[in-house]
């Protein structure tokens, strides 16, 4: 396994596209994969907004999903979806039921609403948009789903900093693996591979309520490796545990952390070293993210 690097570099077959407002502090990220990929996802927050989670499970009957939204806009957000899916049917791009074609969606949300404009949400021009915009080399920091994301927000108001998406990518025998992570939390952010912090969380006395809707990070673990689906879920559990080791704390009541994986199955590369620099890769590209947004 190579050493887990920040960048967008991508695996084959997967583009990423932003759309950012700036002056509303939102924005959505589109990962998109139109020939489709093995899809899993795990919700570990216990107050999660989400899209397609449960078709995405093992044990249901499609196998392939054809992309994920990362959003703001707290619930309002995931209707930046409808813009995916219309691009997707103009591309011709879904699971083919008879005559029709419908394109399978994953989708998560972090809560920016009282960060910019509470009237400023993504929609379904945003999403069409996003994908519009979707490429291989994406932009990092204060973008996309990452605009109005926040961080250490658990103590004193002069300790809070921008949150943001990022991107770490590594190799797993001959398949590239990638995690694209937005970070929007309560807590502070630990860098694992430098060993700093890039937000220290040092006022919160852990006795003091968190904020609800504060501590959400979202994101997808996505790689060219041939996974089964039950795989694909287990990759998106075991990537849990970078969030863990990034974000001090995570996975509160409050959370609506939620990891997705795509896997597009052009590489025969061991389950296990995928599964094992998964979590690296979900711990770098947070610290990555908010890095790139407060520069």
């Amino acid at each position: 396994m190579d050493r887990v690097t920040a960048g967008s570099t991508l695996p084959a077959g997967v583009q990423v596209g932003h759309w950012t407002d700036p002056v509303g502090r939102t924005g959505c990220t589109v990962v998109l994969t139109p020939a489709g990929a093995i899809g899993g996802v795990d919700v570990r927050g216990g107050a999660p907004g989400t899209l397609g989670t449960d078709g995405l499970r093992p044990g249901t009957v499609v196998q392939t999903a054809h992309g994920v939204l990362l959003t703001g806009g707290s619930a309002f957000g995931l209707g930046a979806a409808s813009g995916i899916l219309r691009y997707y049917e103009e591309q011709g791009v879904g699971y083919p039921i008879g005559p029709a074609l419908v394109p399978i969606v994953g989708g998560a949300v972090i809560f920016d609403l009282l960060n910019g404009d509470l009237q400023a949400r993504p929609d379904a021009e945003a999403g069409y948009a996003a994908c519009q915009a979707a490429g291989t080399d994406p932009e990092e920091g204060a973008v996309g789903a990452g605009t109005g994301a926040t961080v250490a927000k658990g103590g004193a108001m002069t300790e809070i900093r921008p949150g943001g998406l990022g991107i770490a990518c590594a190799t797993a025998g001959p398949a590239t693996v990638s995690a694209i992570m937005v970070a929007n939390s309560v807590g502070g952010i630990w860098d694992d591979q430098r060993n700093e912090w890039v937000a220290p969380l040092t006022s919160w006395d852990r006795a003091t309520p968190l904020l609800p809707g504060g501590n959400t990070t979202i994101g997808v673990v996505v790689t060219d490796a041939t996974l089964s689906k039950e795989q694909a879920n287990r990759i998106a559990m075991v990537a849990h545990d970078g969030i863990a080791r990034a974000v001090r704390p995570a996975h509160t009541l409050y959370d609506g952390d939620t990891i997705f994986c795509l896997a597009t199955g052009q590489a025969a590369a061991p389950y296990d070293a995928v599964e094992a620099v998964a979590a690296d890769l979900v711990a770098q590209a947070i610290a990555s993210g908010v890095r790139a947004a407060q520069s």
